[in-house]
């Protein structure tokens, strides 16, 4: 695979400081454990069929100390026993948040009233805001098909 366009962000350094900055704003493990936004992301990344992103955050994950166990099984959480309530309602609502057109009820109330459930409202805004944020990477690296894998050998060779 070969993508579209190299290094997409250098074309527009202020869009990707834009997105950089509003990515920085979601990453408060006080708030949202680094856990549920790791799986977050992750899950998102699969919905929208992102290799780039779902290498790039599995790797992630796996550095915070996920277990290969939890992420081989994202992409079934409701079927797998190793999730916790509030990790179900957060990836609920990341495919309910990621896949918007599929219904008239883009967010289902049952959906968003497990999530507030166990989640206060600062911690459902800053979720809400990272499915958001990965949703918009997940759009430029699939348009310009980015090369799963790629960010860690540019990083290796000092690139961004």
């Amino acid at each position: 695979m070969e993508p579209r366009i190299t290094r997409p962000y250098r074309h527009v350094p202020d869009g990707y400081r834009a997105l950089l900055a509003l990515e920085a704003s979601t990453r408060d493990d006080a708030v949202l454990p680094r856990a549920v936004q790791e799986l977050v992301r992750l899950r998102a990344s699969q919905v929208n069929g992102c290799g780039f992103c779902v290498d790039m955050h599995s790797h992630d994950a796996l550095e915070a100390g996920e277990s290969i166990e939890r992420l081989l099984a994202v992409s079934a959480w409701r079927e797998a026993p190793w999730f916790t309530r509030s990790e179900r309602a957060a990836l609920a609502l990341t495919e309910e948040l990621t896949r918007l057109a599929d219904r008239t009820d883009a967010v289902p109330d049952p959906v968003w009233d497990e999530a507030a459930a166990v989640f206060d409202e600062k911690a459902l805004m800053q979720l809400v805001l990272t499915v958001a944020t990965i949703n918009a990477w997940n759009r430029v690296s699939v348009a310009t098909r980015q090369v799963a894998g790629s960010h860690r050998r540019a990083a290796a060779a000092g690139r961004p």
